[in-house]
């Protein structure tokens, strides 16, 4: 059974829907967009995603586009994956989303953009140097044959 946390959430829009898991069986809850967007090819703008958050102490959480996102909006999130770390955590700390728009396009009040999930934090890492791994060798990056 899965550790429950309580996460104190502020929304600066009533126009969103309040946050929920994905189709309720998902580690994954869609973000919206909390103002209607207008951008022409090659324009960027930060999206204000209506929230903001108190994460537990050691989380994170991980902001990346939805699958559908580019072929909805023609958009891609310009960090390519955002991390929000738990001092970001205060009255105004909205959480946005940075995007490129690649086509003309429109993006509405409460469409869905983006989504994240919380994760703990990494944990401490020592490395320890080898001349070879006893792993199997796969043949190196991309030599898994083509599809």
């Amino acid at each position: 059974m899965k550790h429950t946390e309580k996460i104190q959430i502020k929304y600066f829009s009533d126009k969103i829907e309040r946050l929920r898991y994905i189709d309720g069986k998902s580690d994954w809850i869609d973000l919206r967009a909390a103002e209607d967007v207008v951008l022409k090819a090659g324009e960027y703008k930060l999206i204000p995603l209506g929230i903001a958050m108190k994460l537990p102490k050691g989380y994170e959480a991980h902001v990346v586009p939805r699958s559908s996102t580019f072929k909805n909006f023609g958009v891609i999130q310009t960090n390519h994956y955002g991390v929000i770390d738990e001092s970001y955590c205060g009255d105004n700390d909205q959480w946005f989303v940075p995007v490129m728009a690649m086509r003309d396009t429109e993006i509405h009040v409460n469409d869905r953009i983006c989504q994240f999930r919380i994760m703990e934090h990494q944990p401490v890492i020592e490395f320890e140097e080898t001349d070879q791994l006893d792993g199997t060798d796969r043949g190196g990056f991309g030599s898994t044959g083509k599809a």
